[in-house]
C-alpha cells in the first residue's frame, strides 16, 4: 500500500522540518510506502534549503515547484506527481500525531462511503495574539455551529483540516479548482458530498497547527474567505452551508441599525436587542475562554469575535455584488495571498 503526501508551502522554513519529520515518524501495522512531495511556491526565507537537507535522509522526500504560487495548483501538483493508493494533504504548519496516517487509512478502508477524513487541530502559538485568536476559533459561537474545529468526538462533517483520500476520488470527481485562491478544500468537500461520498471527522488523530498571531492578517483571511465562498456558491448554484450567512446577515444588520434612529428612540431601543444579544454571547464566552485560561485577557478575547465575522460578512457581500449581481471576474486584489 502507498500513500502520497503533498504539503504545499510557501516561507516556512521555522517549521517545515518538524512537519516533515512529523510525517516520517508514523506507525503502521501495515507494509506502507510513503512518498512526501513538499510543493514549494518559490519560497525565498530558507526553506528550500531545509528541504533538500533532509531530502538526504529521508529518500522518498522530493522537492518541487509551484511557480505560480497558490494552493490548489501546488495540492495537484502534489497529487499528479505521485502514484498511490491514499492521498494526504498537510500543511506546512500542520504536525500530523504519529497515528494519524494509519487511522486516517483504516476509516477510509473498513467504510467505503467514507471518501475523506481528517482529525483534530490541537492550536500552538506563535504569540500572545495567536493564543487569543485560537481560542476564540475554537468556540461555536466564534466559528459557526458544525464546524469541524469546536467538534468534540469523532462523526461526520462537512469539511476537515489535513485531509486524506483514496485515490479513486479524484478519478471520480477531477482535481481542486485551480481558479480559487481561497476556499479550495470547501469546494473540493462539497464535491464530494454532491458526488454522494461522505466526510469523516476522526478524535482520535490530530495535528498541531501553529497559529499565526496578528488581527491584521486575520482579518484579510477571513475577509477572503467570505469573498470566495460567494464564488463556490455561484458555481455550485448552492449555499454550501447555512452558517456562511450569519456574517453578511450581521454586517447588513450592523448598516440597518445605524439608521434606525432616524425613526424614533423606540424603533432604535428595539433595534438594538439583537447587537445587545451578539455582546452578551460574545463576552459570555469570552468570560469561560477566559477561565480555562487565565493568561487570556476578556476584551482581547471578545475583540477576537466581531473581527471574524465582519471581516468575513464584508467580504462575503463584496463577492455577492462582484459575481453575482455584476458578474464579474475574481479582484486580482483577493487573489494575493495572505499571510
Amino acid at each position: 500500500m502507498k500513500i502520497a503526501i503533498a504539503v504545499p508551502c510557501l516561507n516556512e522554513k521555522m517549521y517545515i522540518e518538524e512537519c516533515i519529520h512529523a510525517i516520517y515518524a508514523n506507525k503502521f501495522t501495515d507494509d506502507v510506502e510513503l512518498s512526501v512531495a513538499i510543493v514549494d511556491g518559490m519560497s525565498d526565507d530558507g526553506t528550500r534549503e531545509v528541504v533538500l537537507r533532509l531530502i538526504s535522509l529521508y529518500p522518498s522526500l522530493k522537492l518541487l515547484d509551484n511557480p505560480i504560487r497558490y494552493t490548489p495548483f501546488a495540492f495537484n501538483i502534489g497529487i499528479s506527481s505521485q502514484e498511490a493508493d491514499y492521498y494526504q494533504i498537510v500543511g506546512a504548519r500542520h504536525i500530523l500525531s504519529d497515528n494519524y496516517l494509519q487511522k486516517a487509512v483504516s476509516i477510509l478502508k473498513d467504510d467505503k462511503s467514507i471518501w475523506c477524513v481528517g482529525g483534530q487541530i490541537i492550536n500552538q502559538y506563535v504569540n500572545h495574539t495567536g493564543e487569543v485568536i485560537a481560542s476564540a476559533m475554537s468556540t461555536s459561537f466564534g466559528m459557526g455551529l458544525g464546524n469541524f474545529r469546536t467538534l468534540s468526538r469523532s462523526g461526520f462533517t462537512d469539511t476537515v483540516t489535513s485531509p486524506m483520500y483514496p485515490a479513486w476520488v479524484f478519478k471520480k470527481i477531477g482535481y481542486f479548482d485551480e481558479n480559487l485562491v481561497r476556499n479550495q478544500d470547501d469546494d473540493f468537500n462539497f464535491r464530494v458530498t454532491k458526488a454522494g461520498g461522505k466526510i469523516y471527522y476522526e478524535h482520535d488523530i490530530s495535528l498541531k497547527y501553529y497559529v499565526r498571531g496578528d488581527y491584521k492578517k486575520l482579518y484579510q483571511q477571513f475577509f477572503q474567505y467570505g469573498y470566495w465562498k460567494v464564488y463556490v456558491n455561484k458555481k455550485h448554484k448552492a449555499v454550501t452551508t447555512l452558517r456562511q450567512l450569519a456574517p453578511p446577515i450581521f454586517v447588513i444588520y450592523l448598516f440597518l441599525f445605524l439608521w434606525t434612529s432616524l425613526f424614533g428612540v423606540f424603533v432604535g431601543i428595539i433595534g438594538g436587542f439583537p447587537l445587545l444579544t451578539y455582546i452578551f454571547l460574545g463576552l459570555f464566552m469570552a468570560n469561560n475562554l477566559v477561565k480555562e485560561n487565565p493568561k487570556l485577557d476578556l476584551w482581547e478575547v471578545f475583540k477576537t469575535f466581531p473581527i471574524l465575522h465582519v471581516s468575513y460578512g464584508l467580504g462575503y457581500l463584496k463577492g455577492i455584488f462582484h459575481f453575482l449581481l455584476f458578474n464579474k471576474q475574481p479582484s486580482s486584489k483577493e487573489k494575493k495571498i495572505s499571510r
